[in-house]
């Protein structure tokens, strides 16, 4: 029985598979959760929905569907019902940790599990011809460079969308009924990790590109290591540019190690003067040496750093972001002068190096994206005189270099959120004379109007305000947008009234 269940599972590698009857637990009830019960329940699949609670609306959703809902609070043993169900694979939300109890449990019982990612791989031909995956992964940077990689794409003509980790799920794109060209994929570690591990479900995006590697998601991962092989994954069997960044050797060697089809090219990105094969700067020239006949001896123009700095979009990162972008979509095929174009209308994102108030001489600066200290540290690189507002939770994540590394451009830090004793300790080590301020972390509701009081006091002319707190915001806040949101608030309070017409937004560290 198990090897025929083996096997109908490997023959389940499209929409028009036969799905009907198989028996699926889906672990979470979030927007992934969701999409994976909406779409199992569409093919005809009998699903089961197992989540720590949900909302009255999703309930009433899955209902509707007809999908059944088991709610427990703890999860640390397999339910009754989930026992009961016995099923015959198991589809996991991001959010599940690997060595969750239940996933354990599917693991004895000889499960197989899917992510969101493979369930979509599988089904990505709902609507006739399936769109090819451009993947997108890294440390930091993520979200920015799949919007331009999308925004490229359309204005080239190609349907193209952004979807995956930037908040439309991947099984909601395939299923649009107007079908796309290309979707441009943003995926997690935690969605990486669940990929490439069974017959039938094997990704092979287009092309694919590991933007930077650092330290994060520790405690998801079990170690840095893990995090890494996780990443990695982004490469395997891609077919046609593996995009690495020339400034981390780490993303290099993923691609020297990955196994990809035949014929895939490694196309770097970076800073410096671009060597064939790679895009870079030359005199303040974004060029492309990659793409091109000639690419020992010439190069194309696709923009000047000019340029960019008149879009609000000359931050050393997001410049790095444009690079990686516009070496995926010229692997597409896309025009440099449609790439030029496309850059002098695009605008980042809120909460990414957003001048929210200035004032006095002082610049207040929401990066509340800047959710580790790989993305603080490029945040803190584009200033040099900071009241830095940091702190959080650290998900297990050294923060010692990042203060040692800064510490000669602060002039006073404000901590905030539980996991304030390493930074504090990191400046005992680093800066024991700058002026350091804590909000205490009982103060929910007042942290933002706090930690602006304290920094407003120790700003003077020609300094920046910078809340870029290397840290996830879950301790305090409901996510890091509202913990953007509250420090402009705060900051308009504590300045009066709304901000002048010098504030103006760009810039970004995901």
């Amino acid at each position: 029985m198990a090897h025929a269940l083996m096997d109908r599972l490997a023959t389940l590698t499209s929409w028009h598979s036969d799905w009907r009857g198989l028996r699926v637990a889906v672990l979470g009830l979030g927007v992934t959760g969701f999409a994976a019960a909406d779409t199992l329940a569409e093919l005809g699949a009998d699903v089961l929905v197992v989540a720590s609670a949900a909302s009255q609306e999703r309930s009433r959703l899955l209902e509707v569907i007809g999908a059944e809902l088991l709610t427990a609070p703890e999860l640390s043993e397999p339910p009754t019902r989930l026992v009961e169900f016995d099923p015959e694979l198991l589809v996991v939300s991001p959010g599940f940790h690997p060595d969750h109890p239940l996933l354990l449990w599917a693991e004895e019982r000889g499960i197989e599990v899917w992510g969101d990612i493979e369930l979509a791989w599988r089904l990505r031909d709902k609507v006739g011809t399936p769109a090819d995956w451009i993947a997108v992964t890294g440390t930091n940077g993520k979200t920015t460079t799949v919007q331009l990689t999308a925004t490229m794409l359309v204005a080239a003509g190609y349907r193209a969308a952004p979807c995956g980790n930037i908040g439309i799920p991947v099984l909601d794109a395939i299923r649009d009924p107007q079908g796309f060209d290309v979707l441009v994929v943003e995926l997690s570690s935690y969605q990486l990790h669940w990929v490439n591990r069974n017959v039938g479900g094997q990704l092979s995006p287009y092309s694919s590109v590991c933007l930077n590697i650092a330290d994060d998601h520790i405690d998801w991962h079990g170690s840095a290591e893990r995090y890494r092989d996780a990443k990695a994954k982004i490469y395997a069997n891609t077919r046609v540019a593996c995009v690495y960044n020339r400034a981390d050797a780490a993303t290099e060697q993923m691609v020297r190690q990955a196994d990809v089809a035949e014929g895939a090219r490694a196309i770097g990105f970076g800073l410096g003067v671009p060597g064939p094969s790679d895009l870079g700067i030359v005199d303040g020239i974004l060029c492309d040496r990659a793409f091109l006949e000639d690419r020992f001896s010439t190069a194309i123009e696709l923009t000047t750093l000019e340029e960019l700095a008149a879009a609000g979009l000359d931050a050393p990162h997001i410049v790095a972001n444009i690079l990686a972008a516009s070496a995926l979509v010229r692997s597409y095929g896309v025009r440099p002068e449609i790439i030029r174009q496309s850059l002098g209308s695009f605008s980042l994102d809120a909460h990414r190096i957003q001048i929210v108030r200035q004032e006095a001489g002082i610049r207040w600066v929401d990066d509340s994206k800047a959710t580790n200290p790989h993305a603080a540290d490029a945040s803190l690189r584009a200033f040099d005189s900071v009241i830095w507002i940091a702190g959080g939770l650290l998900k297990g994540v050294d923060i010692d270099a990042l203060v040692s590394r800064h510490a000669d451009r602060l002039r006073a830090v404000v901590l905030i959120g539980v996991d304030r004793e390493a930074l504090r300790m990191a400046f005992q080590r680093h800066a024991p004379t700058l002026p350091l301020f804590e909000v205490d972390a009982d103060e929910t509701r007042g942290v933002m109007p706090t930690a602006v009081r304290f920094a407003g006091q120790a700003a003077r002319a020609g300094d920046t305000v910078l809340l870029a707190p290397a840290a996830a915001s879950m301790d305090q806040f409901a996510d890091y947008a509202e913990r953007g949101r509250l420090f402009a608030s705060a900051v308009d309070e504590y300045l009066g009234g709304e901000a002048d017409d010098e504030s103006a937004s760009g810039g970004e560290a995901d």
